[in-house]
């Protein structure tokens, strides 16, 4: 595979994943935060780090 294909094909998939992170977060009431930026960014690590990192946030704002 050339340099220029490879680089088309990683662009379309983060595009890709970055859209899917935004509906996921939209479809299921979810704020999306920084992950679709962080997803366009690093690809299947920004899926990764949207759907396991939990940033606790009590109501009472602990």
């Amino acid at each position: 595979m050339d340099t220029q294909a490879f680089l088309a094909a990683t662009l379309a998939a983060h595009v890709g994943f970055a859209i899917f992170v935004t509906a996921h977060a939209f479809m299921t009431e979810r704020d999306a935060g920084k992950w679709p930026f962080v997803t366009l960014a690093l690809g299947l690590a920004g899926i990764a780090a949207y759907f396991f990192y939990d940033e606790s946030t009590d109501s009472d704002g602990r």
